[in-house]
């Protein structure tokens, strides 16, 4: 038989005195009175209360549920047990404790009550159902609505919410479509708070068509709970377009939405479309003079910080009065979403000023405010304030503080927060790893990681990819293989770790490894190609980095930034303006902002590819140039030999009131010395450290030594470098004794061998110059004894080598190579190119420029056998007469070379753009755009 009341059964009335005003303190919900009158009926009218105990009872333990005021509940409790009042008999009262009990969170105490209970009616059962479900034991919950079926208790319609609610936690649909028809045959199904139930229900069991049913079978109506149920169901499941339209087609029918309707509904504004609905909704809050509700008006500050909007977001907090925690965090997790670290902090203040007590959401979002500015200041005053407040001991508040340390690059104290949490989960371990990994302390990262797994941590996607971020700055191949075969073992398929293992198997040196990893990757994005063009190129496969560049090109993945940053560095080693160029073309088609790296990038390639009137109109066309952009573009000055024009540039920083750095200075000081403005980069190394207090770096000693050294003021560079004011380095050394070598002067070259071989004995190319310094004084065995020590050491010279792009294709040459598939055709132009300089212009071979102690017809041969001449006579064979003829040396050109390029400038007609390891030689009618200075 069932029974549908959805109350308890009246006693009853006793109109004594207390027990009313006792009734109307808890009806008025004040707890405070409610305390009062139940404390002084104990002493002055004991009477009242114990003559008709559910009456004068039973509000005051309602009251102390609805307030979750737990220790006042255990004192009437306490109290009716004294006096005898509450039984195991005593139906009424005993099921009011376990529903207090159970409001309260102490489910335990109403099991405790419920099993003593020898007699039960069925709000008994709800009671007990409903405390289950409110905390989350909805198992048990089910377990107890089996035992009603089994024991034959009448339902009521107050059942059937509890014991469905506790199947959609579960997801138990048999369970809640075995209800559903219960309900129906109850004839409680019509009822509006089960209908909703059991579209609750249906959601949370993902099946959203028997919710959508049962739904439009009762039409909807003017139920605003039923509406609301829809709309949550939707969203719950992430179908958020689907709960906008319930929202619109709700206000369509007439029904007037409630505080939580529009929270629902700004809580389904979730896509970035959204935001013109969000305030659509917005406007619907106004007209209803809800929009100062506060619940309202946080999912109104969530729905705006969601969208990026914080000035509106800042709109309504600042109009809203009554803040609570909630809306102060949204504030805070808005600015950090939205990169306002600063703005976040000041209202982390303001929200301390307000009298409100931060909880461990906002302490969170503050410590990683703190970690993103990398204000370590900031964040040790927040973990105090966590401390201070108990907090600390929170495991995701210890997590946030590690991580904040690590941001600011404070290791040791990273350490001892790690060190000072208790219970460690895999975020602790992996937080610490990324830390020490990213902080550039690579043996302590794969320790912790070791550690961690030694703790029964499972190493997850993160912490492999910071494992793996380790092995990279480690090069440790077999490392990363190591981590690679765990990943295959533990099925760790994801995509971000596999671009991981392709740019790390590509920094390990690794090409081939990196390859066979991409091709493994079967959904291949943007990161992945851009992974395998850098793998590329920083191993020297330029060639192959544009080949691939060119298969992205031919699959529905767009390139994005930062692979077009890389594509163009693959462009500017082999020197191809014609690539260049396709590529420049590809980022106007589509649209790509010439500003930041990407502008910077092609001016950089446009330079280094020889066409300084293209570098220079693409930093024209940058309307946002930053430091770096300037400094681009005085390195593309200096690199063809135009210094006048760079110093020119850098008076033009300065009037934009830029502040130059240590590189600005650097392509200054380079473009000095390859114009020989020896006076100029003397004044500009004394600005640098007297006007900008910029302490000179090595590179900065060695442009100035090169610069002097250029002009043969040898004795003046020697006493330079001698009073230094730091100890000079190796690469300076170096300058010195390259300008020795091309001037002869013995003497001081010997002494600054001897030093440099003292500093730097492993560096190959500081032996060849002691070398050839030996040998331009025919001084074989000396030679001898270095080459000798060289081979002992395993050092061995780079081999000279030339490229051209002809017929948008790389060619190569070596010295005296004959590996080209024309290079017979290329030998036989070659000496007709040989034959015509000597008889026209009278070139003569300077064979004391070949170091070697050979017959003076091999010297001859050897220096015709450059590879830049075989790239000369290569172009000169399949380009037109029109066109420059351009060419990409990796050592510096050599004097006979420099005059061979000269003379066919002048009597081929032809420009020649030579760029060699040092700067740009522009040959035409004779002349070189370096002036000799190189």
């Amino acid at each position: 038989m069932l029974r549908t009341p959805s109350t308890f059964p009246k006693v009853p009335p006793f109109h004594g005195e207390t027990v009313f005003s006792l009734r109307e303190a808890c009806k008025q919900g004040n707890l405070r009175e409610a305390v009062s009158t139940f404390t002084a009926s104990l002493t002055e009218d004991r009477t009242s209360l114990l003559d008709n105990p559910d009456e004068a009872y039973a509000p005051l333990l309602e009251l102390c549920a609805k307030s979750r005021a737990s220790s006042l509940g255990r004192q009437v409790h306490a109290h009716v047990l004294k006096f005898g009042v509450a039984t195991p008999e005593s139906v009424f009262l005993s099921t009011k404790l376990v529903f207090m009990y159970g409001k309260c969170g102490y489910v335990c105490d109403s099991q405790k009550v419920f099993d003593k209970m020898s007699d039960r009616t069925i709000f008994t059962w709800n009671a007990m159902m409903g405390a289950y479900v409110s905390n989350g034991k909805n198992l048990e919950a089910l377990e107890l609505y089996r035992q009603i079926r089994v024991s034959g208790s009448p339902l009521d319609s107050r059942t059937f919410p509890c014991a469905l609610k506790a199947c959609g936690a579960l997801g138990d649909r048999h369970s809640g479509f075995e209800m559903h028809g219960l309900a129906i045959k109850c004839g409680c199904a019509s009822v509006a708070f089960v209908a909703n139930a059991m579209v609750a229900m249906y959601a949370k069991c993902k099946d959203l068509d028997s919710a959508r049913k049962l739904f439009e079978r009762m039409n909807g109506g003017d139920d605003d709970v039923l509406w609301n149920s829809m709309i949550s169901a939707y969203s719950e499941t992430l179908q958020y377009w689907e709960a906008l339209v319930i929202f619109k087609k709700m206000r369509m029918v007439g029904v007037s939405p409630s505080t939580y309707t529009f929270v629902a509904a700004l809580q389904a504004c979730q896509g970035s479309s959204s935001s013109i609905l969000g305030r659509e909704i917005h406007a619907a809050t106004l007209r209803s003079h809800q929009f100062l509700d506060v619940y309202v008006a946080n999912a109104l500050i969530a729905m705006y910080v969601r969208h990026g909007l914080m000035v509106e977001a800042a709109r309504i907090f600042n109009l809203l009065e009554a803040k609570d925690n909630i809306t102060w965090n949204s504030m805070l997790a808005g600015f950090i979403q939205n990169g306002l670290f600063a703005e976040a902090l000041q209202c982390f203040h303001d929200f301390q000023d307000s009298g409100l007590t931060p909880d461990v959401v906002s302490l969170t979002s503050i410590i990683t405010a703190c970690g993103r500015l990398g204000c370590v200041l900031n964040g040790k005053e927040s973990h105090a304030y966590a401390v201070k407040k108990g907090f600390a001991s929170n495991l995701h508040v210890a997590n946030t503080i590690i991580d904040m340390y690590s941001k600011c690059s404070r290791v040791s104290y990273m350490d001892h927060a790690f060190k000072m949490t208790p219970e460690k989960d895999s975020i602790s371990w992996t937080t610490v790893v990324a830390g020490y990994a990213q902080n550039n302390c690579y043996l302590e990262a794969l320790e912790l990681s070791r550690q961690s797994q030694m703790e029964g941590m499972r190493a997850d996607s993160m912490m492999i990819g910071s494992i793996l971020l380790a092995c990279r700055g480690l090069k440790h191949f077999f490392k990363v293989k190591e981590v690679h075969g765990y990943m295959i073992r533990h099925i760790l398929t994801d995509r971000m770790l596999q671009n991981t293992l392709v740019d790390v198997y590509g920094e390990c040196g690794q090409v081939d490894h990196a390859a066979r990893m991409f091709e493994l990757i079967e959904d291949k994005d943007a990161i992945s190609w851009t992974s395998m063009i850098s793998s590329c190129i920083n191993n020297g496969y330029a060639v192959e980095a544009l080949e691939v560049f060119q298969s992205m090109k031919d699959t529905a993945v767009q390139p994005d930034y930062i692979t077009l940053v890389s594509i163009l560095s693959a462009i500017t080693s082999l020197s191809s303006l014609h690539k260049g160029k396709e590529v420049h073309g590809f980022i106007t088609r589509k649209g790509f902002l010439l500003e930041g790296s990407l502008g910077n990038s092609l001016v950089d390639m446009y330079a280094r590819c020889g066409s300084l009137e293209s570098a220079y109109k693409t930093f024209s066309c940058i309307r946002n140039k930053n430091l770096v952009t300037w400094t681009t573009m005085i390195t593309a000055y200096g690199i063809h030999g135009h210094g006048k024009k760079a110093v020119e540039l850098f008076g033009r920083i300065e009037d934009r009131n830029l502040i130059p750095d240590h590189i600005t200075f650097l392509a200054l000081l380079y473009a000095c010395s390859h114009s020989g403005l020896v006076e100029e980069g003397k004044i500009f190394l004394e600005i640098m450290k007297c006007k900008y207090q910029l302490e000179p770096w090595q590179e900065h000693y060695v442009c100035l030594v090169d610069l002097l050294g250029r002009v043969n003021r040898l004795e003046e560079a020697y006493q330079f470098v001698k009073n230094m004011a730091v100890e000079p380095a190796a690469e300076v050394w170096c300058a010195l004794l390259g300008a020795c070598r091309v001037h002869s002067n013995e003497e001081l070259g010997e002494k600054v061998a001897k030093k440099l071989l003292e500093l730097n004995p492993k560096n190959p190319g500081n032996h060849v110059l002691v070398s050839n310094l030996f040998a331009a004084e025919s001084r074989w065995n000396d030679v001898r004894v270095v080459r000798m020590r060289m081979k002992a050491d395993g050092l061995k010279k780079t081999p000279g080598c030339s490229w051209m792009e002809v017929g948008n294709k790389i060619h190569t040459f070596i010295a005296r190579d004959k590996a080209h598939p024309e290079s017979h055709k290329i030998y036989q132009k070659l000496a007709q190119i040989i034959e015509k300089l000597e008889n026209e212009g009278g070139y003569v071979a300077q064979t004391k420029l070949v170091l070697h102690n050979v017959r003076e017809e091999e010297k001859v041969e050897m220096l015709h056998g450059h590879s830049e001449r075989l790239a000369i006579a290569y172009g000169l064979l399949s380009t037109s007469d029109d066109t420059p003829i351009r060419i990409t040396k990796n050592l510096r050109i050599c004097e006979d070379c420099h005059a061979f390029c000269k003379l066919v400038s002048r009597l081929y007609q032809r420009e020649l753009v030579v760029r060699d390891a040092s700067r740009f030689h522009c040959f035409q009618d004779g002349f070189c755009s370096c002036a000799d200075l190189w």
